[in-house]
């Protein structure tokens, strides 16, 4: 059989703090009490979304927090080869095409998707006039993509009517999350992924570049994600306030309970160090509550 590997992959845009400890928590969780292994992968792809020193600072707060993970931390910022010689093979195979569309231009076509608009496929057939690209998309026609997730159930996409031929390289000259992640989780041999589940419609997109890479497809289970009163994910950008890393125990005790685990009173008395020793065999996925979201 083969050996479980997980993995939580964070974007350096700032501290860590409650929504992604909950991703953080549950993949941890879940390797553990598999046996498994648990890696961490700095996701630092796009340059002017990347703070200084986020990464480190996040790294330094899941070893408060308890969390050590295996092997050595990758950074995506490290791996362009990696990704632009999987591109290049979907090149070779007709199965990218170089597109001009502004996000204007996609956005006046009307066509609203499950995220944004539906691309058109105005550049499928070739550049417009003497236009320039701007990045690179990947075929959808005619795809169909469906996956059992453990927690969200069935979910189902028809990639062209309902995303279109989605970004691969863009325009800023920065490779897509969607390729970058797929390329990743195969070369690191992930097994599982249990992550947010704002990323749930991004999955079937991966499937889809999973099967034309010839890459096998891990298993997945997204996790609700916190949200504010108004209903946005807690975030940067909604002020989420960072994980206190020298008390960490107590919102310890509130990612597993937003996750549905019956935590015992006394172990608020505890320390770290017990906490997990709880937690890892105690672990039930079967009662993460089966939502995209709950406010906090």
């Amino acid at each position: 059989m083969e050996r479980y590997r997980g993995r939580f992959a964070p974007s350096p845009t700032g501290p860590l703090h409650f929504g992604s400890l909950i991703a953080a928590v549950g993949s941890y969780l879940e390797a553990k009490s598999r046996g498994g292994e648990w890696l961490v992968r700095v996701e630092d792809l796009d340059p002017p979304r990347t703070v200084p020193g986020a990464a480190d600072d996040i790294l330094r707060t899941l070893a408060a927090c308890g969390m050590r993970w295996d092997g050595v931390v990758v950074h995506q910022s490290t791996r362009s080869g990696a990704y632009h010689a999987a591109l290049h093979g979907l090149r070779q195979r007709g199965l990218v095409y170089p597109c001009a569309c502004s996000r204007r231009e996609i956005a006046d076509s009307g066509i609203a998707g499950i995220e944004g608009f539906v691309y058109p496929g105005t550049c499928r057939a070739g550049l417009p006039g003497s236009r320039q690209a701007r990045a690179w998309r990947i075929v959808t026609g005619g795809a169909h993509a469906e996956f059992k997730d453990a927690v969200q159930d069935r979910i189902a996409h028809d990639l062209e009517t309902q995303i279109g031929d989605f970004v691969l390289y863009r325009a800023d000259r920065v490779y897509a999350y969607q390729l970058a992640v797929v390329v990743d989780d195969a070369e690191q041999g992930i097994t599982d992924v249990v992550r947010g589940a704002d990323l749930l419609d991004s999955t079937p997109r991966q499937i889809y570049l999973q099967r034309l890479l010839g890459l096998p497809t891990p298993r997945y289970a997204h996790l609700p994600v916190a949200a504010n009163a108004s209903g946005e994910k807690l975030s940067k950008q909604t002020l989420a306030q960072p994980i206190n890393a020298a008390r960490p125990l107590p919102l310890l005790i509130d990612a597993l309970r937003f996750l549905g685990q019956q935590v015992p009173d006394g172990l608020a008395r505890s320390d770290v160090g017990s906490f997990w020793k709880w937690a890892v065999p105690n672990w039930d996925t079967a009662h993460v509550p089966r939502c995209r979201s709950i406010r906090i």
